[in-house]
């Protein structure tokens, strides 16, 4: 299903050629500029000549420009100091031209012409973003973050009424509850672990991990969006100051790229989109160079683990798998890196990864695939519903879902089987909760007969997930559950019992409440909330739990990052007005950072279309 030819992902031929024999002439070229740049740099050591080779440039996608990436020089150990932050509104503030402004109504949109590099570096002569200095080599691109604000569609904050003057209301007591939740959340993180990767709330103490390469801070870099959504001020500051004087990406450690993209670069953007402060986009850009080795490989599908040592481009030898979900889940981020940095590379290697996977034999709709079904859905949101294969894939996986995964249990339960090595499983993990939300994401583009079937699915399946929860002692989700010998929506064993503070499920009610508006979700959400309180906050931070099915249950003695990125946020969305942070302006990553919607016409550049 998934194997067929993308024709969109891959640029019209000029010379008409029939598929081998743009195989044959794209082998013979490659291989030309590869003996040229290899010739070039046997020469004396000229960095004209380097910088004439390896200067970001305009290509098109698919054809990739061999001197850009072997010649990618390795992490500088000093880091310059990046430039002063353009003035930018601070946490609960929108930016002038943005109120200035009406709200634009869908369909109303003010379009504008593509725009080359002469032209924007010309239009950025006045912008709020300063050129980078010297030092900041490769980051010189001058991105217009004033029109940018002005092209949203809502204010990012929302049209907020004065709090002093608005009554009282349960809904406005639960979203602060919410936020103190996230501040106590940050400050146990701070007093105990300011720097570290994640605290340990039980011992009082941070945690490193070997998962980031030894990056630090994700924590911090996961809060940021968070901290300034719910207008936590000093938190946002402290977190800001952390960004520019402590995370240093001189490391060489063996990382995951799934996760350093999603949480890292995801968290990294969505900060800078949200405030303009230089200091972040400098950050995700640099950090994104480090993860381009991770390309090289014979098929350009980058495997799991990347190694940082500095100049040391190959692979770790652990990972020597490559998951779909992981690198199939690089597609937003990697297009905004393009559209912040002007250098098509980013654009163009995640592209590459979407026309070269359906060119093998079989592609799995079962686990391990799940967040890149749901980022061809977003991709098509995020295109401004312009990326017509994405939208045509993400559909073609649903109906094969639907066909060989989707199931009814006696009890009349909806849910997703695991399909492992021709077996159908039974159970559905909590990862896979998601995908209520995805779902309801993509119903208003389907075609017209599919639109009320895909809402009702979605709702079923969220319903689902809410009766794992329900079922448990602590009204908490277990990891997975299971539908069989009478029982079902419970997990049938210790192994599968804990919560780790995952967010799935009150994602699937945020987007459910946003679509419907039924308060079934926010009563949902609420009592997430309360068990939250009750069973996984201690003295010092919150922290998972290793048996949900326990009255009295263990903790782990971990505060995952994502619990202040993803579920904190989530509910913090669910209690909220639909216009903060508007579906119409803004996609999250599968790590709930926002990513912007491109809501102009400029994609050439931005998108990966020529």
């Amino acid at each position: 299903m998934l194997m067929r030819k993308v024709p969109g992902f891959v640029p019209a031929s000029p010379w008409g050629l029939r598929l081998p024999q743009k195989f044959l002439f794209l082998l013979f070229l490659s291989g030309l500029v590869t003996l040229c740049f290899g010739a070039l740099f046997l020469l004396p050591h000229s960095s004209r000549l380097k910088r004439l080779f390896l200067a970001p440039r305009t290509q098109q996608p698919g054809l990739e420009v061999v001197a850009e990436i072997a010649g990618h020089a390795p992490a500088r150990e000093q880091e310059p100091p990046p430039n002063p932050a353009p003035a930018a509104p601070a946490p609960g503030e929108d930016d002038p031209s943005s109120r200035a402004s009406p709200r634009r109504r869908k369909g109303g949109l003010r379009r504008t012409r593509p725009t080359g590099p002469r032209e924007e570096a010309t239009a950025a002569r006045g912008n709020s973003i300063p050129a980078s200095r010297p030092g900041d080599e490769g980051i010189s691109f001058h991105f217009d973050f004033n029109a940018f604000r002005s092209r949203l569609r809502h204010p990012v904050l929302g049209m907020r009424a004065d709090e002093s003057q608005e009554p009282q209301s349960r809904v406005r007591a639960q979203r602060e509850k919410v936020k103190e939740m996230m501040q106590f959340a940050w400050q146990s993180y701070k007093r105990y672990a300011m720097g570290k990767n994640e605290l340990r709330p039980l011992t009082k103490d941070g945690y490193e991990g070997n998962m980031f390469g030894g990056l630090s801070g994700a924590t911090v870099i996961d809060s940021l969006d968070t901290l300034y959504l719910m207008e936590l001020k000093e938190e946002f500051q402290e977190a800001k100051a952390w960004v520019e004087e402590s995370f240093h990406l001189n490391v060489s450690g063996e990382a995951s790229l799934f996760e350093v993209n999603i949480r890292y670069i995801g968290g990294l953007l969505s900060a800078f989109y949200l405030t303009g402060e230089e200091v972040f986009r400098i950050k995700a850009i640099r950090l994104g160079e480090k993860l381009l080795p991770a390309f090289n490989t014979p098929t350009g599908i980058p495997k799991g683990v990347v190694s940082f040592k500095s100049g040391s481009w190959g692979w770790a030898t652990a990972g020597s798998s490559s998951i779909l979900a992981e690198f199939g889940s690089l597609h937003l981020e990697f297009l905004h890196l393009t559209e912040l940095s002007g250098n098509q590379v980013f654009a163009e290697k995640a592209i590459n990864v979407l026309v070269l996977f359906p060119l093998t034999d079989h592609v799995s709709v079962g686990g391990l695939g799940d967040s890149f079904y749901e980022y061809l859905i977003k991709s098509w949101l995020m295109s401004g519903k312009t990326d017509m294969e994405a939208k045509n894939m993400y559909y073609e996986a649903l109906e094969a879902i639907e066909t060989y995964l989707l199931n009814v249990s006696p009890g009349g339960l909806t849910y997703i089987a695991e399909w492992r090595g021709g077996i159908l499983d039974h159970k559905m993990g909590h990862l896979a909760c998601f995908s209520g939300g995805m779902i309801a994401l993509g119903a208003e583009d389907a075609k017209e007969e599919k639109r009320a079937h895909y809402r009702e699915l979605a709702a079923q399946i969220t319903k689902t997930c809410h009766e794992s929860y329900a079922r448990s002692d602590t009204k908490l989700g277990p990891e997975a559950f299971w539908f069989n010998s009478g029982r079902e929506a419970v997990a049938t064993q210790l192994s599968e019992s804990y919560y780790i503070l995952r967010p799935e499920v009150v994602e699937s009610y945020m987007y459910l409440w946003r679509q419907t508006h039924n308060p079934i979700y926010r009563e949902w959400g609420w009592e997430v909330v309360l068990a939250l309180e009750k069973y996984c906050r201690t003295e010092a931070g919150f922290s998972g739990i290793q048996d949900v099915y326990s009255s009295t249950p263990s903790h782990d003695n971990k505060q995952q990052s994502f619990f202040l990125a993803e579920t904190l946020k989530y509910l913090y969305l669910l209690f909220s007005e639909d216009d903060l942070l508007s579906l119409e302006d803004w996609v999250f990553n599968t790590e709930a950072h926002p990513l912007p919607v491109n809501h102009s016409d400029s994609s050439g550049r931005a998108w990966g279309r020529h």
